[in-house]
Parts: structure tokens; C-alpha cells; sequence
């Protein structure tokens, strides 16, 4: 595989210790992954790549998608409908300012 040009990064609240502890893993954070494989495989994007994190610290914006390079960092990411928002904007270069952490 290439170097991605995009990289999503879903918080699945793992701790130093190993056991999901947080709002991310608790709001079935770890769903949205293969829902954004599909997605992405669906929509001709294989330049995406998608993994799960440790804990990013912002239990109360959970579920919690980052995507890099552009450092975007989306809060509150619970439906597969804000999933393809995300993935909408995108497509198009541009963030999705619904769902942005300032």
C-alpha cells in the first residue's frame, strides 16, 4: 500500500493500562470503523486509511474522529449519517464545520 493522503483516526478510549475507559469506546465508537471502511471502499478512496486510537483526552466531545494531515478533529461522532458528512467534506477538501472542535 502507498502512503495514504488521509488518515482517520477513531478514539476507541484505550488507557495505558489496555481497557476502554472513556465516552468514545462507551458510545460504540469502534462501530463507526467498519462503516467508514465500507464507506471509503465505496466511494473509490482507498488513498483513506482508518484505525483505531488510544484515548485523545476529549471524553466530552465523544465519540471523537481526528483526520490527518488537515488536523481536523470532529466531536460527538455517534451516526453513520455524520459519518458520511465527514466523508462528504472530504471529498471536497473542506471540513465539516457541524461537527469541528475548536
Amino acid at each position: 500500500m502507498d502512503k495514504p493522503k488521509h488518515h482517520i483516526f477513531v478514539c476507541a478510549s484505550f488507557r495505558a493500562q489496555g481497557a476502554p475507559q472513556g465516552i468514545c469506546h462507551k458510545k460504540e465508537a469502534l462501530g463507526l470503523i467498519p462503516y467508514l471502511e465500507s464507506e471509503l471502499s465505496d466511494r473509490g478512496m482507498s488513498d483513506v486509511a482508518v484505525s483505531a486510537t488510544a484515548c485523545l483526552n476529549l471524553c466530552e466531545k465523544g465519540p471523537v474522529v481526528v483526520v490527518y494531515p488537515e488536523n481536523f478533529w470532529y466531536g460527538e461522532i455517534d451516526s453513520e449519517d455524520k459519518v458520511d458528512e465527514i466523508l462528504d467534506a472530504l471529498e471536497e477538501g473542506e471540513s465539516c464545520e457541524d461537527y469541528l472542535i475548536n
